[in-house]
């Protein structure tokens, strides 16, 4: 393996394991619905980097970054989607509240949907415009012009995806082997209200950032 591969791998992973939308993004699903919901959210929040190699392959991005409109609008449909979803956690930590102020105390499951968690980890990434923007500025550095582009950059992101899954899914995890513990009403509405608070802030600064 060359010192440009191993190069790529070292940036990609300690991309990967920094902190973000996936994290609380992974840990909030996983804490929702289990191993499986982490697990499902991953795949879908990986699947994405396909779509941005693509996108940066066949010059796409060239495209999107010189239309200020495109990209803005792109910018502001990824902050929405983040924002709904923080709004979404903040409501269950409201609820959660009311339930621990009415007396309930039980611990109670939720419920697993591999497409919805499959969706939301999608969507997370492909309405993230600083992805497009990093794969359009990071990529071209390890393609070779003399082969298929498209090829090259569907191997690197599946370099990522491997890196990325194996990360998550980890960290999926750990965060399923204190379930129980994130489950009672208590722990889960102080997840709700933080995850859901990072994820609004992180909406806002996406929609704001120039």
């Amino acid at each position: 393996m060359d010192m440009q591969l191993w190069t790529y791998l070292a940036t990609i992973t300690l991309l990967t394991i920094s902190p973000g939308v996936d994290t609380v993004l992974i840990i909030r699903n996983t804490s929702r619905g289990g191993w499986w919901d982490g697990a499902a959210t991953s795949l879908g929040i990986c699947s994405g980097l396909f779509g941005h190699a693509v996108v940066s392959a066949i010059g796409i991005s060239v495209i999107l970054l010189q239309s200020a409109w495109a990209f803005r609008a792109l910018k502001l449909a990824g902050a929405g989607y983040l924002i709904g979803l923080g709004i979404v956690s903040l409501g269950k930590a409201i609820r959660k509240n009311q339930e621990l102020k009415l007396g309930h105390h039980g611990i109670r499951t939720g419920n697993f949907s591999a497409q919805r968690s499959l969706l939301e980890g999608f969507l997370s990434n492909i309405l993230n415009p600083k992805a497009v923007v990093f794969y359009m500025a990071f990529l071209p550095q390890f393609i070779d012009p003399s082969q298929s582009a498209l090829k090259q950059s569907l191997f690197l992101a599946g370099l990522h995806f491997i890196i990325a899954m194996a990360w998550q899914c980890l960290l999926a995890s750990v965060v399923d082997w204190a379930r129980n513990w994130l489950k009672t009403p208590a722990v889960r509405k102080t997840l709700d209200g933080v995850t859901g608070s990072i994820m609004i802030l992180f909406g806002i600064k996406l929609a704001v950032d120039r």
